[in-house]
């Protein structure tokens, strides 16, 4: 039987804030960053994942993933849901490291690398793209992923079952649409706080030439530059085009009110993150004041637990999950059977690095196997660092292409690695 034989990780570190790149109200200078893992096996393919950050503190990230060497060098290749379930069992059970968290932070974040690495190498050993190789499991295999604890209350195991039961006899015609579609998409590229506004302007109105229906603004920093900025915006891509906002959890409770209330002429189609991340009542202040302007959250929500609570407290109407936040694909699966039993849309966070390229795959299991549903969701897009990428993700007419090549397309090219490992790559010592 095939084994770990290694785990190997690096700090790799673009430098975006040269041009601000990434910019908003909260973080004004990101390097988009990637503590990169690779599962290297005695045995055919090996296995790629990351943890996305966005600089300082990458290097903290990469010695919480090496941590767990320990927990998967010597095990068997996980090539189906039994192995990967006890994976994730182990890695997010172990009691000294779960202290850590407990599921939270930079300790789940490792977690959520190792497995989504592990998830990476199984479907390349299956030769499937990860969202082709997660649909082919049957609804009691994808039940098994899932850890229920603490979700009980709120989405049990018959009622998961349940809605994949539901979601598979359409499964077939629903890969050959997203074969022949694609996914919708959504662009942020224009947005960037830190841009002008003749900047702004000129992308939105090519976001809008590019296909896209939706585009998104990063706001909070001064209100009447967001005025003057959604104003500009409206203005170039009329009114049938999709305004989205992202505070990215500048405020309180009564002043994201006060400040939504002032750009609600303006037709935004949801506020993003706009308090604390941990503030579920917050949320649903918010939610309730500002109706019916959506409340979007979940880019820096920690585990399964909080978006229940979310869920629970009717807090948001649109769930962004994350492909390297939480604990993996098998906790994301939990995400997801929680969104669709409450009926929420999923719209992920992506951008950043190599986040584009991994969730796509978990928003087409989501439409393959999960809700069966691709209305009011669109996945977004930032366009920058996919030729990183050894399977980039390809945006075409405002829609995702399907991946097809095996995996979870997180492998970087080598010569990115050697390029932009921090802090002895070329990329740096050079400037």
């Amino acid at each position: 039987m095939p084994k770990i034989v290694g785990l190997e990780v690096h700090d790799i570190r673009f430098p975006t804030s040269r041009e601000l790149d990434g910019s908003d109200a909260m973080n004004p200078d990101p390097d988009y960053s990637a503590a990169y893992v690779e599962l290297r096996t005695d045995d055919g393919p090996d296995g790629y994942g990351l943890a996305f950050t966005i600089g300082r503190g990458n290097d903290v990230q990469a010695a919480a993933i090496r941590a767990l060497a320990p927990l998967v060098v010597g095990r068997a290749v996980p090539e189906d849901a039994q192995g990967l379930g006890a994976l994730s069992a182990e890695l997010v059970g172990d009691s000294q490291f779960r202290w850590l968290g407990p599921e939270k932070g930079v300790a789940h974040m490792a977690i959520g690398a190792v497995v989504n690495a592990a998830w990476d190498l199984a479907a390349r050993r299956a030769e499937l793209p990860v969202w082709r190789f997660a649909a082919g499991m049957t609804p009691e295999e994808l039940v098994s992923l899932v850890d229920f604890r603490y979700l009980s209350d709120a989405l049990t195991e018959q009622e998961a079952l349940d809605i994949l039961r539901e979601a598979e006899p359409g499964r077939a015609e629903r890969i050959a649409k997203l074969e022949a579609e694609g996914y919708r998409a959504y662009s942020t590229s224009p947005g960037w706080l830190g841009y002008s506004d003749a900047k702004l302007v000129r992308l939105a109105r090519q976001a809008v030439a590019d296909g896209f229906g939706m585009i998104k603004l990063k706001v909070g920093g001064r209100l009447e530059d967001d005025v003057r900025r959604m104003k500009l915006v409206r203005e170039t891509v009329g009114p049938e085009v999709g305004i989205a906002v992202d505070a990215n959890q500048r405020w309180d409770v009564a002043t994201a009110v006060s400040w939504m209330t002032e750009l609600a002429p303006f037709d935004p189609y949801w506020i993003e993150e706009p308090t604390s991340p941990d503030d579920v009542l917050g949320h649903a202040a918010i939610a309730k004041a500002l109706a019916p302007i959506r409340v979007a959250t979940g880019e820096h929500v920690q585990n399964r637990v909080v978006f229940k609570q979310l869920l629970q407290a009717d807090a948001i109407k649109v769930l962004q999950l994350d492909a390297a936040r939480v604990g993996g694909v098998n906790e994301n699966l939990a995400i997801l059977l929680l969104a669709a039993k409450f009926g929420v849309p999923v719209c992920p966070h992506a951008g950043g690095v190599g986040l584009c390229e991994l969730v796509r795959h978990l928003s087409l299991l989501d439409f393959v196997a999960v809700s069966g549903n691709d209305e009011d969701r669109a996945i977004e897009w930032v366009d920058h660092l996919h030729e990183h990428f050894t399977d980039p993700a390809v945006v075409r007419d405002g829609r995702y292409l399907a991946p097809v090549a095996p995996g979870f397309s997180a492998r970087m090219h080598d010569a990115t690695l050697r390029r932009f490992r921090f802090p002895d790559g070329p990329e740096w010592t050079d400037r």
